[in-house]
C-alpha cells in the first residue's frame, strides 16, 4: 500500500512534472514566437529607422550645404548690406544738404516772392497814382491850352496897348523932356507886393528925370492917370480933369492925382496912389503928365 502509494504519488508527481513541462514548453515556444515576432518586428522598425536615418542623414547633408552657401551668400551679402549702408548714408547726407539747399532756396524765394509782391502792389499803386495824375495832367493841360489862348488874347491886348503907348508917346513927349526907368508896383494891403486883383490896395509908381534943359525947368504940375487896356479911367470918387499941350496940340486927360513939382536938372520922382475900389483883373496903364506932354507912361497886370 505504501509502496503503490509511493509509485502512485511518483507518477502523480512525473505526471505533473510533464504537465508542468508541457505548460514550460508551451510558454517556452511561445515566448519563442513572440520574440522571433518581436525580432521580426524590431528588425522591420530598424530597417525603417536605417531608411530613417539614412533620409535624414541625406537632408543633414543637403542642410550643411545649402548652410555652407547661405553662410557664404550672407557673406557677400553683409559686404553688400555694408557698402549699402554706406551709399545709403552718403545718399542721406546728400539729400539732407539738398534739402537745407532747398529749404534756403524755398525761403530766398519766398522772400524774393513777398518783395516782388510788395514791388507789385507799389507799381500798381504808383500806375494808379499815374493815372490819377495822367488824368489831372490832362485836365491841367485843358486848361493850360484855355490858358494859352486866354494868354495869346492877352498877349495881343497888351501889344495893341502897348503899341497904342508908344504911338501916343511918341506925339505926346518930348524929345528932351521925359522920364526914364519908368517903374510901376502894386501892392496889398501890408506893404507887400501882389498881383492878384482882389488883394491890390495901392500902386507906386517912381521913375527919373534926367538932363532936364533949363527951359523946362520950374514948378510944374504932374498928373497921375490910370486907365484899363481899353484906356478909361479907373474908378475915382473926385478924378482931377485937366489939358495938357505938346507941339501945339491940346489933350484932355482925367487924372487921380496932382502933384505940383519943382522940376530940376536930375531927381527921381515918386506917387503912391490908395485905390477907393478893387480892380478887376487884366491890363492897366499908368502914365504921369505936365502941363507941357506926357513924361513916360508903363502898363501892369493883374490877375
Amino acid at each position: 500500500m505504501d509502496a503503490k502509494k509511493g509509485l502512485l504519488i511518483l507518477v502523480i508527481l512525473l505526471l505533473l512534472g510533464l504537465i508542468g513541462l508541457g505548460v514550460w514548453g508551451y510558454k517556452a515556444n511561445s515566448a519563442k514566437n513572440e520574440l522571433a515576432s518581436q525580432n521580426e518586428e524590431l528588425t522591420g522598425q530598424v530597417g525603417d529607422l536605417s531608411g530613417l536615418r539614412d533620409n535624414l542623414q541625406h537632408q543633414v547633408d543637403s542642410l550643411q550645404t545649402a548652410y555652407v552657401t547661405l553662410a557664404e551668400e550672407n557673406k557677400n551679402l553683409q559686404g553688400s548690406v555694408d557698402k549699402a549702408e554706406s551709399t545709403i548714408a552718403s545718399q542721406s547726407a546728400a539729400i539732407t544738404k539738398i534739402k537745407k539747399q532747398r529749404a534756403s532756396e524755398t525761403s530766398n524765394l519766398k522772400s524774393q516772392i513777398e518783395e516782388l509782391l510788395k514791388a507789385k502792389m507799389q507799381l500798381e499803386g504808383n500806375i494808379k497814382d499815374l493815372q490819377s495824375e495822367n488824368d489831372s495832367l490832362r485836365m491841367v493841360t485843358g486848361q493850360l491850352t484855355n490858358d494859352l489862348a486866354t494868354a495869346k488874347g492877352e498877349n495881343d491886348a497888351l501889344a495893341t496897348l502897348n503899341k497904342t503907348m508908344q504911338d501916343e508917346m511918341k506925339k505926346l513927349t518930348l524929345a528932351n523932356f521925359k522920364a526914364s526907368a519908368f517903374r510901376v508896383e502894386v501892392e496889398r494891403k501890408r506893404p507887400k507886393a501882389t498881383a492878384k486883383a482882389g488883394r491890390a490896395r495901392r500902386i507906386l509908381i517912381s521913375f527919373d528925370l534926367t538932363d532936364v534943359k533949363q527951359q523946362y525947368r520950374g514948378l510944374r504940375p504932374l498928373y497921375l492917370v490910370i486907365t484899363d487896356d481899353k484906356g478909361t479911367p479907373i474908378k475915382y470918387a473926385n478924378p482931377i480933369q485937366a489939358q495938357v499941350t505938346v507941339n501945339g496940340q491940346t489933350q484932355d486927360i482925367q487924372a487921380v492925382q496932382k502933384k505940383d513939382t519943382d522940376i530940376v536938372e536930375n531927381q527921381r520922382l515918386t506917387f503912391t496912389h490908395e485905390l477907393e475900389d478893387k480892380l478887376k483883373s487884366g491890363y492897366y496903364r499908368v502914365a504921369v503928365y505936365t502941363d507941357i506932354g506926357l513924361l513916360g507912361a508903363a502898363s501892369f497886370r493883374l490877375q
